[in-house]
């Protein structure tokens, strides 16, 4: 599941007339880093989530072989793991969002979900870098305690995870955003965070951001 419905408005002018996923990178859309290297890790359904100029964006995502397109426009960024068919999804499922330039290594993030007993929901936190906001993470065996964006610690979200939709369904009340899904289940302990990732990882929020990724992963 790869999250593409967000406005990009720190992104304007970039983002007037076109969404923040399709904005250009390296000669190429910005969801579609992560886009080829699903479709080459041979995922059984890749999905992504759509909002402003969501059309577009579908045409695009199918073209390059997405199996299902979820239009959130006006929604939050968790709305579609309470309101589509993968509601009811028992296994776990991977989470990026498509302002990650990030690369995937499929069998560590497997390894490290395996390790936790296959938990309700895992975060993938990596070392901040300056300039990129994150909640910041606290833990006690790998179990997330505190997630703060003021109370600094070696680690932060990446907005990487691997969740179980059902298990996630379960057991919270219906939350419109990712942040309130979280706090519900820390309070039942159902939170985890694996070790801090260290491929490659940067994050695009800003025009700035995009040009020194670009200048950084060419």
């Amino acid at each position: 599941m790869i999250l593409a419905a967000g406005r990009g408005l720190r992104m304007m002018p970039l983002t007037t007339n076109t969404s923040k996923a399709m904005i250009q990178f390296n000669n190429a859309m910005l969801i579609g880093n992560s886009l080829k290297q699903l479709k080459k890790l041979d995922f059984e359904s890749i999905s992504i989530t759509v909002g402003y100029k969501g059309a577009e964006l579908a045409e695009y995502a199918i073209k390059e072989g997405v199996h299902n397109v979820f239009n959130t426009n006006e929604k939050g960024n968790s709305w579609w793991l309470y309101n589509t068919l993968l509601q009811q999804l028992d296994e776990p499922l991977l989470v990026l969002t498509c302002d990650n330039i990030v690369e995937i290594d499929l069998e560590w993030i497997s390894e490290q979900y395996a390790k936790l007993n296959s938990p309700t929901c895992m975060l993938i936190p990596v070392k901040p870098i300056k300039g990129i906001e994150g909640d910041f993470i606290q833990t006690e065996n790998n179990q997330i305690t505190t997630l703060s964006r003021t109370e600094e610690t070696p680690i932060y979200g990446s907005g990487i995870q691997v969740l179980n939709p059902k298990k996630i369904n379960d057991s919270t009340e219906k939350a419109e955003n990712f942040y309130d899904v979280w706090q519900q289940l820390m309070k039942q302990n159902l939170l985890f965070a694996s070790e801090a990732y260290t491929k490659t990882w940067f994050s695009i929020n800003t025009e700035q951001q995009l040009h020194t990724a670009e200048k950084l992963y060419t």
